[in-house]
């Protein structure tokens, strides 16, 4: 009897080891290398999918060696793109889905991933095959969401199984166009004697379903877990084999979510699609200003920022609180805003601006929940904190962006003429930007107010306004108890 082969590997990168370590010496994360046996291999039997090596040799031949082609000979796969009827969707994806493609969606739980993939395959199964794997839900369940969320949910064909090679005998048989796989980490196959969702079981199913897809042209979506940090559970590598990887963010339990790609080998990364939760399922918005700007205008420690995302352009609200306190090390929270800017926003404010921050705490949140990551939004959070910290106002209806250097300059944003025509066309009178971006948009526009630093900005937009009394405890803005 041939001897058991075991390898350990790392629940965290996939590394692997012939011994077990208390630390993984490629990430470095400790006591994360778990025992798995290897597969066993009969003598001359072929890697899975290796008889279809024909198929991508381009000859059409059921075997041989590979053959190498002319780039010009290569159809573009962005010609054979198709619409997944879901406009935010087919923007984050590039324009639509490419014949052939793997996209990874993570999300938390309950955040819609299975509703917006369910409601995608609703769209696509009117002109096209489609074909659901179900390994979480029975098939009861996703026809009760389907009739919920569908126009025409009869079109949607359910797999409810887990074993993967059992899935990919099935997919010989339907050869579908668009196939969504929920979940990835619970599949497995009879070849690994690990447990599902393990790192060489996410691996072995990934590598099987990315095969399937190139020698079919099937294009195939996995839902993947998320760690409680954010990122897609399972190895690393994992986002390196997939064509895109999609991950939603926001607050379940608000009404919208954002859709981001960290990675897309067919499009932009810089795009996002903006959903709002109802009963029938997420509805792309498509105009997000009016969803993240309040229904009144902005109060103390609060600033219009006008972000930009890709091909996108929207205005959102940078809200700032400064109060005192009596800790030796003050705090300083972010929320949809990087800390470590944060950090050096208030020292540039401090050295630069004059504006006194070292005894309190500094709260930041940009409005909505969702995430701003542009430089551009550095001076909207410096404004929004000196108007907390000075208990002023900004003017009404001004809207901000600029970058703010080390120095104390205000720096120039990428798109400064779609950023002003978004906030002219949402009503706002005024826009305080950089200096470069002021003389970039032209001097014909009058309410267009270049700075050269955070000294000027912060004089500028809070030196003329008269400076409110603090608010005590019981008390009210308009003086009420």
């Amino acid at each position: 009897m041939p001897k058991r082969q075991t390898v350990f590997t790392c629940g965290q990168c996939g590394h692997r080891e012939s011994k077990w370590l208390g630390r993984c010496p490629e990430c470095g994360a400790w006591d994360s290398l778990v025992e798995e046996a290897l597969p066993t291999r009969t003598g001359g039997r072929s890697r899975p999918g290796a008889h279809r090596a024909g198929r991508l040799s381009g000859d059409g031949a059921g075997g041989g060696a590979a053959r190498a082609v002319a780039l010009s000979d290569v159809v573009s796969s962005s010609e054979e793109r198709y619409s997944s009827g879901i406009d935010e969707l087919d923007r984050v994806l590039g324009g639509g889905i490419v014949p052939g493609s793997v996209v990874l969606v993570g999300g938390e739980p309950g955040i819609g991933k299975s509703t917006l993939l369910l409601q995608a395959l609703d769209r696509v199964g009117r002109d096209r095959s489609v074909l659901l794997v179900c390994g979480e839900e029975s098939a009861a369940q996703i026809r009760m969401r389907a009739e919920r969320v569908c126009a025409s949910p009869g079109a949607i064909r359910v797999l409810p199984e887990t074993e993967v090679d059992a899935v990919l005998e099935a997919l010989e048989n339907e050869r579908p166009e668009l196939l969504v796989v929920d979940s990835v980490q619970t599949l497995y196959s009879d070849a690994l004697s690990s447990a599902p969702g393990t790192v060489s079981q996410v691996r072995e199913a990934t590598g099987r379903f990315l095969r399937f897809a190139k020698e079919t042209g099937t294009a195939v979506f996995l839902v993947g877990h998320v760690t409680k940090d954010g990122a897609i559970a399972g190895p690393r590598v994992l986002e390196h084999m997939v064509d895109t990887v999609l991950q939603f963010e926001g607050d379940r339990n608000r009404f919208f979510r954002v859709l981001r790609a960290a990675k897309n080998r067919f499009g932009s990364t810089n795009e996002i699609g903006v959903f709002e939760m109802s009963e029938s399922g997420l509805t792309g918005v498509g105009d997000p200003s009016r969803l993240f700007l309040p229904e009144k205008a902005p109060g103390i420690g609060a600033a219009i920022h006008v972000a930009v995302e890709g091909s996108r352009c929207y205005l959102v609200e940078v809200q700032a609180l400064v109060n005192k306190t009596e800790l030796a090390l003050p705090r300083r929270v972010a929320t949809g805003f990087d800390r470590n800017r944060l950090a050096m926003i208030i020292a540039v404010l401090q050295r630069h601006a004059g504006v006194p921050l070292s005894s309190s705490d500094i709260f930041a949140n940009i409005a909505g929940g969702i995430r701003v990551e542009e430089p551009a939004a550095d001076l909207a959070v410096a404004l929004a904190i000196a108007s907390a910290e000075r208990n002023v106002p900004l003017p009404p209806q001004t809207a901000v962006f600029g970058e703010i250097s080390l120095t104390g300059e205000v720096r120039s944003s990428s798109q400064p003429e779609r950023r002003f025509a978004e906030a002219a066309k949402l009503g706002f009178a005024a826009v305080v930007t950089g200096s470069g971006d002021a003389r970039r948009i032209g001097k014909s526009v009058p309410s267009v107010t270049g700075v050269a630093d955070i000294r000027s900005a912060v004089a500028h937009v809070l030196g003329r306004a008269r400076r409110r009394p603090a608010v005590t405890a019981g008390e009210s803005d308009d003086g009420g108890v």
